[in-house]
């Protein structure tokens, strides 16, 4: 197949009636394929549009809380998303400050040719102490559920010749009635523990961790507590999608559902923006946790950019 430069030159070379009359017609519908995505002259971004119409499909479900009605709708969301996947319930009971509570991870399994498994992450519930508040976590929870899904929607039907990849909606990462303790990231640390004992971990490659990527200011910080090889590689996978600016302009710690694994032993990530919103004296930490965190806080856009960066993620952890 002749270059882009190379039928440009061949037409810059022709009669100039000829590249009056065909030339420059055509060299218009190329320089629109160009810029088109999916063609052959463009790159194919991750649909965040999708992405954002799942998550306000997911949203509209209401709080989802622990014990909540809303949260056994969200578990059938997630069944009916993956009802032609291999998908795996996670049931086990958590000791709560409210007493034993019934929680559910959902595991969903796309196999790879490589010995060894890529792991995406997120939670799926809302806060528990905002119940009678209306909080929906538009961002917090319900982006990146949108996200994942349609991550698996990429990889669905496609041979993968890397590793395996696992996407996992832990369920209880919020607290019950304060971070305190251990009155958090309930789903994680069971599963971790689970997979330490049976050897999954020792299979596992490397952890991604998405949260609270939808916000339209999207502004993602260094998690102080990853791996640093895998900080490196994500730093790497924006630079390949042009997304560099959005990441790691500022650093911090965050305690969230990577943490459990990586006192495991396994590679995690935590990729988050936790500075969402405006902070004020009314709202000190911006939107996170508050009535407000709903979709029109949200982009098509940023879920664009997290997209392109977990598929080039794991594109750079098959090389490595």
């Amino acid at each position: 197949m002749l270059s882009f430069i190379g039928i440009c030159r061949r037409w810059s070379r022709t009669p100039t009636s000829q590249t009056r009359d065909v030339g420059h017609p055509y060299l218009l519908v190329l320089f629109a394929l160009l810029l088109l995505p999916g063609t052959a002259f463009g790159q194919q971004h991750f649909r965040g549009d999708k992405a954002l119409e799942i998550t306000r499909e997911f949203v509209a479900i209401g709080p989802r809380w622990c014990t909540s009605p809303g949260h056994a709708k969200a578990e059938a969301f997630l069944r009916e998303q993956f009802k032609h996947d291999k998908l795996e319930e996670d049931v086990f009971t958590a000791n709560t400050p409210i007493g034993p509570v019934a929680m559910r991870n959902f595991i969903v399994r796309f196999p790879g040719k490589k010995d060894g498994v890529i792991v995406l992450t997120t939670h799926y519930e809302t806060n528990y102490p905002l119940r009678n508040i209306g909080f929906v976590g538009a961002n917090d929870g319900g982006s990146t559920t949108g996200l994942l899904i349609e991550i698996a929607n990429e990889l669905r039907g496609k041979t993968l010749d890397g590793y395996s990849v696992w996407l996992v909606f832990f369920d209880g990462e919020e607290a019950i009635e304060s971070w305190q303790g251990t009155d958090n990231t309930y789903g994680s640390r069971h599963l971790a523990a689970k997979w330490g004992g049976d050897g999954t971990l020792k299979r596992i490659r490397a952890l991604m961790l998405a949260d609270m990527l939808g916000d339209k200011d999207l502004n993602v910080q260094k998690e102080t507590q990853s791996t640093a090889w895998l900080s490196d590689l994500v730093a790497q996978a924006a630079k390949n999608t042009g997304h560099s600016k959005y990441f790691f302009a500022k650093e911090q710690a965050e305690e969230d559902d990577h943490i459990p694994f990586l006192k495991r032993g396994v590679p995690s990530i935590d990729v988050i923006d936790a500075d969402y919103g405006p902070h004020t004296p009314e709202m000190s930490d911006g939107y996170h946790h508050t009535a407000q965190d709903t979709m029109d806080k949200l982009s098509a856009k940023s879920l664009t950019i997290a997209g392109d960066v977990f598929l080039e993620s794991i594109k750079l952890i098959n090389q490595r």
